[in-house]
């Protein structure tokens, strides 16, 4: 792609976010989201392969949708209550609508169908800036409305949990299993967010850090099936022995960074007496940590057939920076011992 093109999709992404932040108006918030929408999709359809271009359509389809219905609530709001303010949210049925708008475009279950075969078709870069960059706007105004539905929010975060954990459990292909991690991920953000949306900022932030460098890891190994992973140890010995400890992150084991945000939403769970709640949501993540778990002994314990056709992709080397991988996958590994510095700061 012509690099003045790509300046100014990307600056298309930042600008299209930016604007959402910054908004108090509906009106403007719902811009923000089409110009983010509209910025995208060059980028999903750079390649001209079929499957981009499904995954484009599929996109476009489910993002519209979304965007339609935000518009639509957000003037039944202006209708019922006379204001056009985002965090003045007061009537229950525009709420509801608005929740699941922006749930459908962040791809929490059961509004998740179009994600895992939207991430599959698109090369492992544009996922990357999917699975991350493209819920920064939707999660900020769902943090700014905080739904009043608390039920609402409980069932979309059990189910994206357990979804995510059972969708990803017979996937072959990395970028399905990663959209269906992300789907888990975005259940355990939204189960919390009604108690305390710091500790949903934290997951956030934290899932970004985790996704940023599995994604990498796969970037480097120009892997999208867990039979690619077998190859990997002749190319970057080091990064293999590191890459079990990103995904058991992924996971949620200690002592990884992973752990931090769970722990945190189940204690804060537990102490607004849903327990139950907790344990289902503590259950769900072993489904995840299982894919996990698989992906870690595919990369680590299986030696690659030593065949022609094996032997080949060992021969190329990566153009990829290894700079940004060091750095996240670092912090991916490292960060559980900063948790009470990171608790003092959400909550000064």
């Amino acid at each position: 792609m012509n690099p003045y093109i790509l300046a100014i999709l990307l600056f298309g992404l930042g600008l299209g976010t930016t604007i959402t932040f910054a908004s108090s108006h509906w009106l403007l918030a719902w811009m923000g989201l089409e110009m983010n929408t509209l910025a995208i999709i060059p980028l999903m359809a750079q390649h001209h392969h079929p499957r981009a271009v499904e995954a484009t359509t599929k996109y476009f389809l489910t993002q519209a949708a979304a965007a339609a219905t935000l518009l639509f609530a957000s003037v039944t709001n202006a209708w019922l209550t006379g204001q056009w303010e985002i965090q003045q949210i007061t009537h229950p049925l525009p709420s509801t609508m608005i929740t699941l708008a922006l749930a459908l475009k962040i791809g929490l279950a059961p509004l998740h169908a179009w994600l895992p075969e939207v991430l599959q078709g698109l090369d492992l870069t544009t996922g990357l800036i999917l699975s991350t960059w493209q819920k920064l706007a939707p999660f900020a105004l769902i943090l700014q409305i905080q739904p009043s539905n608390s039920t609402l929010l409980i069932i979309l975060g059990l189910a994206s949990t357990l979804i995510g954990g059972w969708g990803g459990l017979n996937q072959t292909q990395l970028r399905k299993i990663l959209a269906y991690s992300s789907i888990a991920h975005l259940g355990w953000m939204i189960l919390v967010l009604q108690f305390s949306p710091s500790i949903t900022l934290l997951t956030l932030l934290t899932y970004f850090i985790m996704t940023f460098s599995t994604f990498l890891v796969f970037k480097l190994n120009k892997a999208t099936n867990i039979n690619t992973l077998a190859t990997s140890w002749t190319k970057a010995p080091a990064l293999t022995a590191l890459t079990p400890l990103i995904l058991l992150s992924l996971g949620g084991l200690p002592p990884l960074t992973g752990f931090m945000p769970k722990w945190l939403i189940l204690q804060e769970l537990a102490k607004q007496g849903l327990a139950p709640t907790a344990t289902l949501a503590a259950l769900s993540a072993l489904l995840s940590l299982y894919f996990y778990l698989r992906l870690s002994y595919a990369m680590t314990l299986t030696i690659s057939p030593n065949n022609l056709t094996g032997m080949t992709p060992w021969r190329l080397p990566s153009t990829q920076l290894t700079y940004p991988l060091a750095t996240s996958t670092a912090m991916t590994i490292c960060l559980l011992p900063l948790t009470p510095a990171i608790s003092a700061l959400l909550n000064p």
